[in-house]
C-alpha cells in the first residue's frame, strides 16, 4: 500500500481553502437547485450532506478507537438555516481537527490504524470534490488542487478500495494503471475480483518497465479524482484498454 502524500497542515490548509468556497457557491445557487453531479441531490440536500460529515469527524474525534456507531443524537437537522447550521458544523471542525494530535487514538473504517490523522485527510477530501459539486451546480467548476488530488487518488486506492466501499464492477481481475501527468506520478493496481485490490509498490515490487496492464488511464490529478467517483467520465482521460476495468476503481 501506498503512503498518504500529505499531513495535518497540509489538509488543514485545504480545508480552509475548499470550506469557504464551497460555502461562496452554495450562498450563490438556489438551496432548491439540483446539483448535476449528485443526481437527485438539490443544493440543500448538498449542504445537510456536508455538514453531516463533519459532525460524525467530530464524534469520531471523542469517541476514542473502539466506539464504531455514531448514535443518531449526534447528526442535528439543519433546521430553517442550513447555511447558517453547516457554517457552525464547519466551524467546529476546524477547531477541533487542529487543535487534536494526529496520532490520537480515533476509530476509522478502514483497514488501517485508527488514528486521529485519517479523519484530517478524509475531511479535507471530502469537502474538496463537494465543493467541486457545489461550484458544478453553477457551471463554474474549478479543478481540485494537484497535490490534494493526487493525494485523493492515494486514499482512493489505499483506503476506499480496501475498505470494500468500490461501486464499480468487483468481477475482475487485471492490472491497471493511473498516471497523473501533472504530478508526474503513475499507479498500478491489481484488480483480484471480490479478493479487493493490490497497489503495488513500483520501487521494490516491479523490476522492469513491462508491467502488462489490460487498461490504463492518463490525465491530470484532478481529472483522475473526479473520475474515480464519478463526477466525470473517463473519457476526459487518455485511456487505453478496457475502460470496465478503470471502472472497477470508481467509488462514486
Amino acid at each position: 500500500m501506498t503512503r498518504s502524500l500529505g499531513n495535518k497542515e497540509f489538509w488543514l490548509a485545504s480545508l480552509r481553502a475548499d470550506g469557504p468556497a464551497f460555502r461562496a457557491a452554495v450562498g450563490e445557487a438556489p438551496l432548491d437547485a439540483p446539483v448535476p453531479s449528485c443526481p437527485q441531490w438539490t443544493v440543500v440536500d448538498l449542504v445537510s450532506h456536508l455538514g453531516a460529515v463533519y459532525s460524525r469527524i467530530l464524534y469520531r474525534l471523542d469517541a476514542g478507537p473502539d466506539q464504531q456507531e455514531v448514535p443518531d443524537g449526534e447528526i442535528a437537522e439543519t433546521g430553517d438555516d442550513p447555511l447558517g447550521w453547516w457554517d457552525e458544523r464547519y466551524a467546529a471542525l476546524v477547531s477541533a481537527l487542529d487543535a487534536i494530535d494526529p496520532d490520537t487514538p480515533a476509530w476509522n473504517w478502514a483497514p488501517q490504524v485508527k488514528k486521529a490523522a485519517f479523519w484530517h485527510r478524509r475531511a479535507a477530501h471530502e469537502t474538496a470534490v463537494h465543493r467541486w459539486d457545489a461550484q458544478f451546480a453553477l457551471m463554474s467548476a474549478e479543478p481540485i488542487e494537484a497535490k490534494l488530488a493526487l493525494d485523493g487518488v492515494a486514499e482512493v486506492l489505499d483506503t476506499w478500495l480496501p475498505a470494500g466501499k468500490g461501486t464499480g464492477p468487483k468481477d475482475v481481475h487485471a492490472m491497471v494503471s493511473l498516471c497523473a501527468t501533472d504530478m508526474e506520478h503513475e499507479w498500478f493496481v491489481r484488480l483480484r475480483g471480490e479478493g479487493g485490490i493490490v497497489l503495488l509498490d513500483t520501487d521494490t515490487l516491479l523490476d522492469s518497465d513491462e508491467h502488462h496492464e489490460r487498461a490504463g488511464a492518463q490525465g491530470t490529478a484532478s481529472d483522475l479524482l473526479l473520475a474515480l467517483y464519478g463526477r466525470v467520465g473517463f473519457d476526459v482521460l487518455e485511456i487505453s484498454g478496457d475502460v470496465r476495468l478503470l471502472e472497477a476503481l470508481r467509488v462514486g
